[in-house]
């Protein structure tokens, strides 16, 4: 199976004093610099004229997820089909032929599993039953075959660092019994003189505020919750709990589970003699910043359980994806051939931590030890904004892609239910320029619901319509700028009653307010919209020269970025696009051979342009003097590039028909 990485070529290179792995390459430019060639881990590029070449293995890739389009849902807000104001797994499984219209390759679903939802899912109480308030589970298996005759993928939401107080396992620990009694983080706590009562056992703080220590009057010892109350963490050093994930996972990669999100998995191990954390921020002794989350954090043994996990996975798909046999005579061979037996089951990580920490979910630092598939990258969520400058941008994204580890899959986040959304975090003017961005940078695409037609926050929505407990825990003077309630509000699929999410009279938060002026109804309707520049992206992104082709970025001005997508190591094809972006009001006339000199004589057409752009789709611009209006959002390539993937699709036809004739044979002796 071809592999797609961005990788340097093999080219004679200067040993560079910066750094082991990174070497220097010089080049005949006119700029001041030279060109780095990424092998391994570089540190950070010093100029903002400094390019950053990582170059590409030019083969097409089998494997669904390298370059794939994901698609958070937020089930909640997504689509009610039973009138309760809440949106159900039914609702996703209505709308699966609008995220194939749309281009969507897979979804990843925020928790649907059995909980009080006091954090609205995040604290489950049976991880291998659907929520009533969602439907069943034969509701989510309906939706996984209904996905898959689709094309789509269904990643679930994994959740290990805690439970539900309600769930078996901590009531049965709370009371003694085995062998669940150290299921949990339990803590006697310390005594206090006078006092029945001990005090907590040091001053380790909730995510969601106040203490993260709660007392239990049954067991008579605290239990550590890092996030709600209602969420005590699990206790992993004890194998017993890492078998019972194993089993879950297991559990539902069987009904049909492509992959799975491990939620907040840098709090799962925390410092086993419970020392107090060095002090932050003393102005607030109970908000999550007071310390330094040295012993509670990223603790190393975290890496090991995802390593041991993404075996569990790999052991699976061996089994039943590998060896087609399995299928055959676990199925039969006509269910088998009709379900397309062939599985694949992928691992990401979620962790707001520093950078070389979320790489080293990717594997272990020798490369013995695979771990995630991919950890989710927020350095566009985390370290950009309205404010960043071209500079900015080129220094992020160079610096993620230059400590890359070889041969891995990079992926970019630009939106998700616990961040402001693109408009809200990044301007409404720069929505079409976000979406192009994340569609055209290498490796895979993380979108998050509504993104696509340019919803924004609804951070006026009062106290008593306000739910999450992250807001809800600072009171009503502080929630607006604490809650996630206002990312979280239902689609806006129309102008009716309810934004066409709902027949309820009440939806479980509020719409926003001018959900009749911005709706995928009306963008549809539009000759050029929001929801046209994203799905015309994804479009372009299945180009060959997106999915496979090199990168090298530039900052032209400080308010424009840019970056070339080319095949140079293809003489037959000689694609290139370049995406510009203006992230200002300013405009700005650049030189497109600044950024790609080959370039050369041949036309550069319009590929795609933003709701407000000057230009048209296939207009042929002068390259050495494109003019970026205000907010500019465009791509711009050479007349090869009009041939949209045949090489690969052809390449694709060919392996169908051979693994096609490959099961045929088989049966034959079946």
């Amino acid at each position: 199976m071809s592999s797609h990485r961005l990788v340097a070529l093999p080219v004679k290179h200067e040993r560079s004093a910066r750094a082991p792995g990174c070497f220097l390459q010089s080049d005949d430019d006119d700029d001041d610099d030279d060109d780095y060639v990424s092998s391994g881990w570089c540190p950070k590029p010093n100029a903002a004229k400094s390019t950053v070449e990582l170059r590409g293995q030019a083969q097409p890739d089998t494997e669904w997820w390298k370059t794939a389009v994901l698609y958070q849902i937020y089930p909640r807000s997504f689509y009610d089909t039973d009138g309760n104001g809440v949106g159900d797994i039914r609702g996703v499984t209505a709308k699966l032929q609008y995220l194939k219209d749309t281009g969507i390759d897979a979804t990843w679903l925020s928790p649907i599993f059995k909980s009080p939802q006091r954090d609205f899912g995040y604290d489950v109480s049976d991880f291998l039953e659907v929520d009533p308030l969602f439907g069943t589970n034969r509701d989510l298996e309906e939706l996984f075959a209904e996905a898959k005759k689709l094309g789509l993928k269904i990643v679930l939401d994994f959740v290990p660092n805690h439970s539900s107080i309600e769930h078996w396992w901590f009531k049965q620990s709370e009371l003694g019994v085995e062998p669940y009694r150290d299921y949990y983080v339990w803590h006697p706590g310390k005594p206090v003189a006078g006092q029945s009562r001990p005090a907590v056992p040091n001053n380790w703080n909730s995510v969601f505020y106040g203490s993260a220590w709660e007392w239990s009057e049954i067991r008579q010892e605290y239990y550590l919750h890092q996030f709600e109350v209602g969420q005590p963490d699990l206790n992993f050093r004890n194998a017993k709990v890492i078998e019972e994930f194993d089993n879950i996972l297991t559990f539902w990669m069987a009904r049909g589970a492509s992959g799975f999100r491990v939620d907040a998995i840098n709090h799962m191990f925390e410092d086993a003699l419970f020392r107090d954390e060095p002090i932050n921020d003393p102005s607030d002794p109970l908000s999550y910043g007071y310390t330094h989350h040295i012993y509670t954090n990223n603790l190393l043994e975290t890496y090991d359980v995802i390593g041991h996990w993404r075996k569990v996975i790999d052991e699976f798909v061996e089994q039943t994806g590998s060896d087609t046999v399995y299928g055959y005579e676990r199925f039969g061979w006509r269910r088998a051939i009709l379900m397309n037996f062939i599985h694949f089951s992928i691992m990401l990580t979620e962790a707001y931590t520093s950078m070389d920490m979320v790489l080293r979910f990717y594997q272990s630092d020798d490369g013995s030890e695979q771990r995630a598939h991919f950890p989710f990258n927020f350095v566009l969520l985390g370290e950009l904004n309205g404010a960043s400058k071209a500079r900015d941008f080129k220094y992020v994204i160079d610096r993620w892609l230059e400590n890359l580890p070889r041969g891995k899959v990079t992926n970019w986040v630009l939106g998700n239910h616990d961040q402001p959304r693109v408009g809200s975090r990044y301007g409404e003017e720069r929505i079409d320029a976000m979406n192009v961005l994340l569609m055209t940078l290498p490796g895979v695409a993380v979108t998050y619901n509504g993104e696509e037609i340019g919803m924004v926050d609804y951070r006026d929505m009062s106290w008593e319509d306000s739910l999450d407990p992250q807001g809800c825990n600072v009171g009503p003077e502080e929630y607006r700028w604490k809650s996630r309630d206002p990312q979280r509000t239902p689609f806006q699929w129309d102008d009716t009653f309810n934004g066409g999410f709902s027949t309820a009279n009440k939806t479980w938060l509020p719409l926003y307010p001018y959900y009749r002026q911005n709706n995928l109804r009306k963008q549809l309707e539009s000759d050029w919209s929001h929801y046209k520049v994203y799905t015309e992206a994804v479009k372009l992104r299945r180009h060959r020269v997106f999915r496979e082709g090199s990168f090298r970025s530039k900052a032209f001005d400080e308010h424009v970025f840019g970056f070339v997508r080319y095949l140079k190591d293809d003489p037959a094809d000689g694609s290139f696009m370049v995406v510009i972006i203006n992230l200002t009001d300013e405009p700005s006339e650049i030189d497109l051979y600044d950024v790609y000199d080959s370039i050369g004589d041949r036309d550069a057409r319009v590929y795609l342009v933003g709701t407000e752009s000057r230009y048209k789709i296939n207009q042929v611009v002068d390259a050495s003097r494109l003019l970026i209006g205000p907010y500019e959002s465009i791509i711009v390539g050479n007349d090869a590039s009009s041939s949209f993937g045949t090489i690969t699709g052809c390449y694709r036809l060919i392996v169908a028909s051979l693994a096609l004739v490959g099961i045929l044979m088989k049966l034959t002796y079946l």
